[in-house]
């Protein structure tokens, strides 16, 4: 498969909550600067990010569409991108945690139309607690976070989101989010530039590696 018949788009939500120092599209941005970055190291075509985004029951930072909506927007954009650009296999670059349960459903949209797709979800890997010291810190990296916030980030009274630690519903639900609300609750929320871009190039190297390895195919 030629690189320019591979697209890269961008899946992250765009209205939700992320304390004081980041934008309530943060994930949007995040997968989009990685997506971008990834398209110019390698060729192949960036395909912009999808509108809409899913997340989990119990979990209320923002707004967010049904798994229906955001399956449905990924096959049109799909389908458009092989009619008029030849595209054959697509890498999803996702930058928000409640789009994960979606990876099959969205991997079987690409067998319907005859397109590969990989949903690389590596943002996600790093990204640890929400609007955490590692999100923080990408934000940073890619310069959307206001430093100067970062004081009343952690007021979980104003920001209950920043971490789920104000979030009691979704902490009695999953386990990982009461681990994620404890580790905020006890270490805080920083800014480490120098991490956030060994996070941001950790996650372009990934899909670097997705297209490398269809070209290959």
């Amino acid at each position: 498969m030629r690189v320019d018949e591979i697209g890269i788009i961008a899946m992250g939500s765009h209205n939700e909550r992320h304390g004081s120092v980041l934008p309530p599209d943060t994930d949007a941005k995040l997968a989009a600067h990685v997506a971008l970055e990834a398209s110019k190291k390698t060729g192949a075509k960036f395909l912009g990010v999808l509108y809409t985004s899913h997340e989990l029951p119990e979990i209320d930072t923002g707004v967010h569409q049904s798994a229906e909506e955001v399956v449905g927007e990924l096959r049109e954009c799909a389908l458009r991108a092989k009619r008029a650009l030849g595209i054959k296999a697509l890498v999803v670059v996702n930058g928000h945690g409640g789009n994960d349960p979606l990876r099959e459903k969205i991997v079987d949209v690409g067998r319907e139309l005859g397109i590969r797709i990989i949903f690389n979800s590596r943002l996600i890997e790093l990204e640890g607690p929400h609007a955490g010291t590692a999100e923080a810190s990408m934000g940073a990296a890619i310069g959307i976070a206001d430093e100067s916030k970062l004081g009343v980030h952690c007021d979980f009274h104003r920001y209950p989101e920043v971490g789920f630690v104000g979030l009691r519903r979704a902490r009695q639900t999953y386990e990982w989010a009461e681990r994620n609300a404890r580790e905020v609750e006890e270490g805080g929320v920083r800014i480490d530039r120098a991490l956030g871009e060994r996070m941001i190039q950790s996650s372009v190297f990934s899909v670097v590696n997705d297209v490398m390895n269809l070209c290959e195919k």
